[in-house]
């Protein structure tokens, strides 16, 4: 009896063990898969330059998690789905990326998507203004090819850059959508964080796909330079997305300034709102909309804007250190070669800068190979002349040759490679083997350099990063040439949408009436 009794308790324990077993697969089962692709760069149709594969640094699979904070092994995002990263690829901005360079990452993309089939839903992480030669809408194909291998009911939540632009291609293969409500971008994983959370939640309580989805084009193209939100009317106008985002009925809102610097029809604003609650959602989106235009002659550059000459003689005059100016038109944060020389060279004629004794100016930066692996055999302290600059974007100004003393090397940077300061008088040129931007205090003191001491820092770039903003002691932005020339008028515009604010200053009020896109799967 006793036997009986012992072989009976195993067996329920045997099959308790079996059910804990089983349950503990049904609930793993019952996790969203969900997959992460993506590819960003902001890409000038105005500057010589081409963007090849290499300067988008691809992730593939798990090292993915790397670039998002959010997604720590321990964080409850990385819990609550199966999560399938496939290929991510970030570049600096640049010029127009290769044929070759996208068909390559998508098409590894596409594989890596085709070999870990089915999902429920999609990351969708890109910038939004990339420009591909022979494409008109890369974002656009890109989500539609993406399209074509999961399906059309697969849940995808695209995350953007506000300077990216939303055509109607890019908002029907989109389920949800969103995009950075700061310029300066402090926002940008908090953004792309709500992007996920919005897929996850809508997996979860199984409402899916949004019922409505309103994308209303709103015809101004603005440089980022005109409509930060550290400023009016681009505070107040931004301030107005959560009003509408955080209404019950509505998933999100954003608004896209768009980029101004390529030439496309779908480079201009654009407003979406996406939601449950038809009123609330169509009235949201011509709210912001009506609200965008109301402001559009209120843009103003964000700081003070001047010639070079103009800007070099007030930073030689201030007594505020360090004098930042911004080297605008050449800004490779914005898509420009970064290695136009027109700037530097009028710098190093002036007489000011001639003495070692002479005000101290930092200029980041110039790239010059050549002159980097002449350094690298010269070595610290040592002599160098070496011609630096102008092998992309030569139509300004040509190779510039600089005499110095070598000051500092520093290898191994992601970006730059190799960085090499020259003396040249007083002023200390930072030559990088790649271009560079030059966005934190540690990018100089890592050279040895004392920016906060400097009488002047010459930067390329256009609204300063929060650092060097908090960094300068006074600031004005050069209307310097260059790929993403500040005055829109001079690039020669052929193929985006007219009439469009400001190129068309008088023109009509335009319709800013929702259209409803239809969702992916309709």
């Amino acid at each position: 009896m006793k036997k009986i009794v012992l072989l009976f308790v195993l067996s329920l324990f045997s099959f308790l063990g079996c059910k804990n077993q089983s349950e503990e697969k049904t609930e793993q089962k019952e996790l969203p898969k969900i997959a992460i692709a993506g590819l960003g760069i902001e890409s000038s149709t105005f500057s010589p330059a081409q963007t090849e594969e290499a300067a988008f640094h691809a992730r593939i699979g798990d090292s993915i998690f790397g670039r998002y904070s959010f997604f720590d092994a321990d964080s409850d995002i990385r819990k609550r789905a199966e999560w399938v990263p496939t290929l991510l690829g970030k570049s600096l901005p640049g010029g127009i990326v290769t044929r070759e360079a996208y068909e390559s990452m998508v098409e590894k993309t596409l594989k890596m998507l085709k070999e870990n089939m089915p999902y429920d839903g999609l990351f969708f992480d890109i910038h939004g203004a990339m420009s591909v030669v022979g494409l008109e809408d890369a974002e656009g194909d890109l989500i539609k090819r993406i399209r074509e291998v999961v399906g059309p009911d697969v849940l995808i939540s695209t995350s953007m850059d506000l300077h990216g632009n939303v055509s109607e291609r890019l908002a029907k293969h989109s389920d949800l959508i969103t995009c950075y409500r700061m310029a300066p971008h402090e926002d940008a994983l908090e953004s792309k964080e709500r992007s996920i959370r919005l897929l996850l939640e809508r997996l979860e309580n199984g409402k899916g796909k949004p019922a409505y989805k309103a994308w209303i084009p709103v015809p101004i193209l603005l440089p980022g330079e005109k409509t930060s939100t550290r400023i009016e009317p681009g505070k107040s106008l931004y301030a107005k997305v959560p009003e509408v985002a955080d209404q019950e009925g509505v998933i999100d809102a954003a608004i896209w300034i768009g980029y101004a610097w390529a030439d496309e029809p779908r480079n201009h604003a654009v407003v979406m709102v996406t939601g449950d609650d038809k009123e609330k959602v169509t009235m949201g989106a011509e709210k912001l909309a009506k609200a965008f235009w109301d402001v559009r002659h209120e843009f103003e550059f964000v700081a003070p804007v001047g010639t070079l000459e103009e800007s070099l003689k007030l930073a030689l005059e201030s007594d505020k250190k360090p004098y930042i100016i911004s080297d605008m038109g050449d800004n490779p944060t914005a898509g420009g070669a970064g290695d136009v020389t027109w700037t530097l060279d009028k710098i190093l004629q002036r007489p000011e800068f001639k003495s070692g004794d002479g005000p101290t100016l930092i200029y980041a930066s110039i790239p010059g190979p050549e002159l980097v692996e002449k350094a690298l055999e010269v070595g610290v302290g040592g002599t160098i002349t070496g011609k630096a600059g102008s092998a992309v974007d030569n139509r300004f100004a040509p190779p510039l040759e600089l005499s110095g003393t070598i000051e500092a090397i520093q290898e191994g940077d992601r970006d730059a490679e190799v960085e090499v300061v020259v003396k040249v008088g007083s002023v200390h040129v930072i030559v990088t083997k790649k271009r560079k931007p030059y966005h934190h205090k540690s990018d100089f003191t890592n050279l040895g350099l004392k920016p906060t001491e400097s009488d002047i820092i010459v930067v390329k770039i256009g609204y300063l990063v929060p650092e060097l903003y908090d960094m300068r002691g006074d600031w004005i932005m050069a209307l310097t040439p260059g790929g993403v020339d500040q005055d829109l008028e001079r690039l020669g515009y052929q193929n985006i949408k007219r009439p469009m604010f400001p190129l068309d200053a008088d023109m009509a009020t335009p319709d800013l009436s929702a259209r409803l896109i239809p969702a992916s799967n309709e």
